[in-house]
């Protein structure tokens, strides 16, 4: 069956409309991927930062605790040293 010059056009057409589709169904998915990465990137600065924080906060306890057995040394000394006799 041969085609005629009406339906190579036609073929022609259709070609080219489901083409340009599939293009333009790409680009909404770029537009949706880019929208997604945007997103992950946010997220990923906010455990960035969070993992910073955290990480001071371990620090911090770290020196509290250092201070704390300080402390209690002192603290074990004073307690285990003879009663003062108050003045008056």
């Amino acid at each position: 069956m041969f085609l005629t010059k009406q339906h190579q056009v036609m073929a022609r057409t259709l070609g080219v409309a489901i083409v340009a589709l599939g293009l333009a169904s790409c680009a909404t998915y770029d537009d949706e991927f880019a929208g997604i990465n945007s997103r992950l990137d946010q997220i990923d600065t906010k455990v960035q930062n969070a993992a910073q924080s955290a990480e001071s906060a371990n620090q911090s306890a770290q020196q509290a605790n250092q201070r704390l057995d300080q402390m209690e040394g002192r603290v074990q000394r004073l307690e285990a040293a003879p009663r003062r006799v108050p003045r008056g």
